[in-house]
């Protein structure tokens, strides 16, 4: 009976993703696994480490942005074991640990930040949060493989200033629109006045068309003096002339 239980407690079976860290009377002995595999009881004791990917998910963080906004932010991170030996001979607690070390990265890298880079550019703010925390957990034995910024929530008193802002900058793209086409139309006023002094005789048209466009559209009749129309008459012929 007393084989039989040494024999059970000797022997160990773990899965395709776990690993063993065995330590041997205190020693670091070696890391065993997947499958089937003998320990000595008593002398040796056991650590199993999973290797998948793990999901932290940090709680809202009270960040002040470099703009001095207040913002709530929160996210998931996902890291993998690598080196067992070093998650488990490193660190106490390499889950809290890790946990605890996004939530201060978090805060450092949005504390960084402008409001505005936040809101518009969120791959490269969970680019560098995972940068980060990557470098901080690589003597731990531990892989950071994604970070994802869920949610940003802002104050409604600044959710406000942010929409004056906005209507603020639409209004001066509207202005300087405005302004760019009365430039554009002055311009081409002042082409339509030098033609006009090259050619009178244009001039005295335009008036004589503009006449007819207000009797139509007022239903009236517009008698220009019969001089004029002789004058343009006239000017017309040596205007031919010139040509």
């Amino acid at each position: 009976m007393v084989a039989v239980f040494i024999l059970s407690k000797a022997i160990k079976i773990v899965n395709e993703y776990e690993r063993v860290v065995i330590f041997r009377l205190g020693r670091l002995s070696g890391i065993k696994g997947p499958g089937l595999f003998l320990i000595i009881p008593v002398i040796d004791t056991v650590v199993k480490i999973d290797l998948r990917v793990v999901t932290i998910d940090v709680p809202k963080q009270a960040v002040i942005t470099k703009d001095n906004v207040t913002v709530a932010v929160d996210a998931v991170i996902y890291y993998q074991v690598i080196e067992p030996s070093k998650a488990v001979n490193e660190v106490e607690n390499f889950k809290y640990a890790t946990a605890m070390l996004s939530q201060t990265t978090l805060r450092d890298v949005i504390g960084q930040l402008e409001l505005d880079d936040v809101l518009s550019d969120r791959e490269n703010v969970n680019r560098n949060i995972q940068e980060q925390l990557d470098i901080s957990t690589d003597p731990w034995g531990i892989k950071v493989t994604g970070v994802t910024l869920r949610d940003v929530s802002i104050d409604e008193t600044m959710l406000r200033a942010i929409a004056k802002q906005a209507e603020a900058e639409r209004e001066k793209r509207s202005r300087i629109i405005l302004s760019e086409g009365e430039y554009l139309a002055a311009e081409k006023m002042k082409q339509a006045a030098q033609l006009y002094q090259e050619m009178p005789v244009s001039l005295k048209l335009r008036e004589l068309q503009t006449y007819a466009e207000i009797a139509r559209e007022r239903n009236l009749i517009v008698v220009s003096n019969s001089t004029d129309i002789a004058e343009i008459a006239a000017m017309s012929k040596a205007f031919s002339r010139k040509e």
